[in-house]
């Protein structure tokens, strides 16, 4: 079944100024050929100002510009998440692995949110952190505005406790592991940018301790201290041990790029062992301390024992 399609809106910043609007498009969102956005401006998809675009139409300072996306069929996903604890100023979910938070790429309407405004039709919770979409796990989704605005707060001053169960390759890294490699946005061939180690990238902390080593692979326990995007996969990836069955990030904490490029793998794909387990936060109004705790969506020992097989 098709969605009922989306409307992509955009500021352009000073620098995109004088750019033409296939320029803008093209140059900008590469997940997409110019040929292709050619095709969309021709078709009456894209407008500057509320009016249709021209391909050769110069930007100005302040327009607005706005994508229609036409209807599309969307890839499955798990919808059947888990309301694990809900009161007035917030929820507690456990999400599954393949369910996008928020619409992007290909998603719209099998996302989480999506699913979460269907369920709760006269209002709309809000995600106070995020999962990617093949991370499984716990998250906090605000309510009431105190519950909102509380727990955001405490995202943005670190005052919560998100660990995380990982699975990565065995190896001789310690039992307890701090890393403190910098994140930031560096090329893609199919997205333009995308987060992965960057030496002027903005301070990132992780704790990693050992919980059990087989041959093949360990589970570990990831504290997370901040909360940049795809934090764990890239700081596994960046002591040298992507997680496991990760298909995006090689050792060493950059994407893996493929050949052609428009086969590299994009940030949402899945494969990799990833599950939010437990939380720890402040409630908004009595200020006491909430513990949620999920155990993980895979079994360790059973991944570990078809590794050692094969």
């Amino acid at each position: 079944m098709l969605n009922q399609g989306w409307i992509y809106g955009d500021r352009p910043k000073r620098c995109h100024v004088g750019l033409t609007v296939l320029d803008f498009y093209s140059q900008n969102y590469r997940h997409s050929s110019r040929t292709k956005w050619s095709e969309r401006i021709a078709q009456g998809q894209i407008f500057v100002d509320g009016q249709p675009a021209k391909a050769e139409q110069l930007i100005e300072k302040n327009q607005r510009l706005a994508y229609h996306r036409e209807p599309w069929e969307e890839p499955d996903a798990p919808l059947d998440y888990e309301i694990v604890h809900a009161e007035e100023d917030f929820l507690i979910i456990d999400k599954p692995s393949g369910l996008p938070v928020l619409p992007g790429g290909f998603f719209l309407e099998n996302t989480l949110l999506h699913q979460l405004r269907k369920h709760f039709p006269n209002e709309t919770p809000i995600p106070i952190h995020r999962l990617g979409r093949g991370t499984s796990g716990l998250m906090i989704l605000g309510r009431s505005p105190l519950g909102k605005q509380h727990l955001s707060q405490q995202i943005r001053l670190h005052k919560i406790t998100k660990i995380y169960r990982a699975l990565i390759p065995a190896g001789d890294y310690p039992d307890q592991l701090t890393i403190t490699t910098p994140i930031g946005k560096v090329p893609h061939p199919v997205i333009g940018k995308l987060h992965a180690v960057h030496p002027e990238g903005k301070p990132s902390h992780s704790e990693m301790t050992v919980l059990e080593r087989h041959p093949e692979t360990s589970l570990v326990a990831v504290n997370i201290k901040t909360g940049r995007p795809h934090q764990i996969r890239i700081h596994m990836a960046a002591i040298g041990f992507p997680l496991l069955g990760d298909p995006l990030y090689a050792p060493g904490g950059l994407p893996k790029i493929a050949t052609p490029p428009e086969k590299t793998a994009l940030p949402g794909d899945c494969g990799y062992f990833l599950h939010a387990t437990e939380l720890k936060f402040l409630h908004p109004k009595t200020l006491k301390t909430q513990s949620f705790y999920s155990p993980p969506q895979f079994n360790s020992q059973e991944i570990a024992e078809k590794f050692r097989k094969t």
